[in-house]
């Protein structure tokens, strides 16, 4: 199986990407799935034009995460909250795809706030839904971002492990069921 984290905030000092990089070693670790990691601030997508259909009808500078976006099996969007929300860079992203059928989407949220990117995460659930896939119930929401992770993505909040683990096991466990049904169909 191919999962997909896709680390939504374009700045340059983005911490949320800490989240990204160690979940991208957990599940890596955890599963044996291949785990690749889109991160934004490398991959900036100009406001929609059209839908890509194809990996070979992206734009050259876009063909690399086309063909990701096409192949993966699931997605984990780790997003901070912007005005409430979630990042309208990551949204953007998304928005130059097909909407992703049965494709799961495990979500996570960071904020340096007490709050963790609480209303980011409900409405992350509708996007999720808007684009036809499955959000696992499990979110991960992460307040004190900047002090459960380091800028290399290294927990420093080992009381946060337990939360991390819940995440990951239903996420994987959502995913894989899905997956098997589709080579069962």
């Amino acid at each position: 199986m191919k999962i997909e984290i896709v680390s939504g905030s374009p700045r340059s000092n983005s911490v949320t990407r800490r989240v990204a990089l160690f979940l991208q070693r957990v599940l890596s670790e955890a599963s044996g799935h291949e785990v690749g990691l889109i991160d934004l601030r490398d991959n900036v997508f100009p406001i929609i034009q059209s839908v890509i259909t194809t990996p070979d009808a992206a734009p050259e500078a876009h063909r690399a995460v086309a063909e990701r976006m096409f192949a993966a099996d699931a997605f984990v969007i780790v997003t901070p909250e912007y005005n409430g929300s979630y990042s309208p860079a990551m949204q953007n992203m998304f928005d130059h795809f097909p909407k992703q059928h049965h494709k799961v989407f495990g979500l996570v949220t960071a904020s340096p706030g007490g709050l963790g990117g609480m209303r980011a995460a409900m409405q992350l659930q509708q996007f999720v839904l808007a684009l036809f896939g499955i959000p696992s119930p499990y979110m991960l929401v992460t307040p004190g971002v900047d002090k459960k992770f380091d800028a290399e993505g290294n927990l420093l909040d080992p009381t946060f492990q337990k939360s991390v683990d819940t995440f990951v096991k239903e996420f994987l466990w959502l995913a894989e069921r899905v997956a098997e049904e589709k080579v069962e169909a």
